[in-house]
């Protein structure tokens, strides 16, 4: 009798990643009827589209064993760093909230897609590669050389696109990614600090304060004496430029800044995209206005409602039980998510799967913060839920990278289906 080869399939992650992949098309269907025409009219048939595309992906994926994903790694880094730089070589352009960026690659007047999305897969494959070939977890500033590299290239050549929203998920990606391959957390902080100087150099007392904890830090965990005054100089450098930088902000950063504050300080600009979308949510109650039927949203009040607050249609139109299910969605993903890290075979897939949860939660918590004016404006989209047709590719790839790693598991069942 012939053999037949049966497939292992997380039933749990393939599940709610397509409930995830629904529920967003729907509301960016509902995100297009509107009472005035609007560019969102007809967008869920491009999502549905890239949906498609992206669950072939997904099983293409998932068909490579680990290894060959492992093996694949470098080639498919350097093709995603070739498209960044081709994109600053004069192939990118700007669409949408972000016409300033030069983040689509075009050709002949056609953009293809957005180079970004399929780093940050690229990315987190490439730091599991780096990281899972320490026997120890880095100790030292110095031991993270190449993380540094993997991950800071591809960031620096993002932001020079201008947009810097994106580079916050590299950011996200990277320290997540050293905290589970066993960096202590006071080496991460420490790292860390010279940014964390910038963005707190405004203000010389609240900069001092943090520059004090920064020396309690060092005298604490006790690195090499170079690191030491680097990392001292660093902060101390970081906070005298950055009050320097925020002058040389272009004005729609410094509103965005602003805004994130007190959005009443622009209400017809930076603001207006924060007021609407805290009118549209807290107009929804327990139960939402009903679908299709948001006011802000069929009126076109609410900016970018299939796009970065397409969260905010939710809260309106179906309320905050809504917004409960739509959170209770991406819970169960994450601990899925969580799970299949902890069950993997090897550093290399445990150090993937926990890279790929690290960048949806980034998503997930910037763009939902941003609806509600707890983070500032960065443009970042809403996993499965926000249209792009990139992103919902990048989505449902590492969907199919996380089964493949699920399906090599220990501890699952073994049959037609591992649950």
């Amino acid at each position: 009798m012939p053999v037949t080869r049966r497939i292992n399939v997380d039933l749990p992650l393939v599940i709610v990643a397509c409930a995830l992949t629904l529920y967003g098309l729907a509301i960016v269907f509902s995100a297009g009827q509107t009472d005035v025409k609007t560019v969102a009219q007809g967008a869920y048939r491009l999502q549905a589209i890239w949906t498609c595309v992206g669950i072939l992906g997904a099983f293409a994926v998932s068909r490579a064993s680990v290894r060959l994903i492992e093996w694949m790694t470098l080639p498919a880094y350097g093709l995603t760093i070739l498209l960044l730089v081709a994109l600053l070589a004069g192939f990118g352009s700007g669409a949408g909230t972000a016409t300033s960026t030069s983040g689509w690659l075009t050709i002949a007047g056609h953009r293809l897609g957005q180079p970004a999305e399929l780093a940050k897969l690229t990315v987190v494959l490439m730091l599991a590669r780096v990281l899972s070939q320490n026997r120890i977890a880095p100790k030292s500033m110095i031991e993270l050389w190449k993380p540094l590299v993997v991950a800071g290239l591809p960031l620096l050549l993002i932001m020079a696109q201008g947009d810097l929203g994106t580079s916050i998920v590299f950011v996200g990606i990277f320290f997540a990614m050293l905290f589970w391959a066993g960096v202590e957390w006071q080496l991460l902080v420490l790292l860390a600090s010279p940014v964390i100087s910038l963005m707190l150099g405004f203000d010389s007392r609240i900069w001092g304060a943090w520059f004090l904890t920064v020396l309690a830090l060092v005298l604490w965990y006790k690195p090499f004496l170079g690191e030491a005054l680097a990392i001292i100089a660093l902060n101390v450098i970081m906070g005298v430029l950055g009050p320097l930088l925020w002058e040389h902000l272009k004005p729609y950063r410094q509103n965005r800044l602003k805004v994130f504050l007190d959005p009443n300080v622009d209400p017809r600009g930076s603001g207006y995209h924060v007021i609407q979308s805290r009118v549209a949510i807290g107009s929804g109650g327990w139960f939402g206005r009903g679908y299709l039927h948001g006011p802000q949203k069929r009126l076109a009040f609410l900016p970018e409602q299939y796009t970065d607050f397409i969260f905010a249609v939710v809260g309106e139109e179906l309320g905050f039980i809504g917004v409960m299910v739509a959170l209770a969605l991406f819970l169960f993903l994450f601990l899925r998510v969580i799970r299949i890290s902890e069950r993997a075979n090897d550093s290399f897939s445990s150090l993937v799967a926990f890279g790929l949860l690290a960048s949806w939660f980034t998503h997930a918590l910037e763009n939902i913060g941003m609806t509600l004016g707890l983070m500032p404006i960065t443009g970042i989209p809403l996993p499965f839920f926000s249209y792009g047709g990139s992103f919902m590719l990048a989505c449902w790839l590492s969907v199919g990278v996380l089964a493949r790693i699920s399906s090599e598991g220990r501890g699952g069942m073994v049959g037609a289906l591992k649950v």
